[in-house]
C-alpha cells in the first residue's frame, strides 16, 4: 500500500517535471530523458541578443536540474518495480517511511547520508 502511494506521487511528479522540461528544452538523441536547452529568438537588437543568451544559460541550468530530478524519479520507480525500493544503497537497511514520504527518491538512510557529508 505504501509503495503504491509513493509510486503514484512519483509518477505525478514525473509528469510535471517532463512538462516543465519540455518548456525549456527539446528532446534530443537517444534515451528517454535526453533534452537540450532551446536557444530563444527574441530579435536582432543588441539588448535582445543579451536577453537571449541570459535565457539560454538559465534554460541550460534549469534543464539540467529537471533532467537530474527525472533520472532520480525513474530510478525510484525502477526500484519499486523490482522490489528494491526503500533500501539504503550503502548499508542495505530499510530507509524510514518518514524519510521516503518527505523524499520519495531517497537512496540512502539518514545514517549513511550523514556519513557522506
Amino acid at each position: 500500500m505504501f509503495k503504491n502511494s509513493i509510486k503514484e506521487v512519483l509518477q505525478e511528479r514525473r509528469k510535471k517535471i517532463k512538462s516543465s522540461l519540455e518548456q525549456v528544452a527539446k528532446k534530443s538523441g537517444r534515451g528517454e530523458n535526453n533534452y537540450n536547452a532551446v536557444f530563444p529568438q527574441y530579435g536582432r537588437a543588441e539588448d535582445e541578443n543579451a536577453e537571449e543568451v541570459a535565457a539560454f544559460i538559465d534554460g541550460i541550468s534549469m534543464g539540467e536540474n529537471l533532467k537530474k530530478s527525472l533520472d532520480e524519479i525513474d530510478l525510484a520507480l525502477k526500484k519499486i518495480n523490482s522490489g528494491k525500493y526503500g533500501f539504503c544503497e550503502t548499508c542495505g537497511k530499510k530507509i524510514s517511511k518518514e524519510r521516503l514520504k518527505i523524499l520519495p527518491t531517497a537512496r540512502y538512510c539518514l545514517n549513511c547520508k550523514e556519513d557522506k557529508k
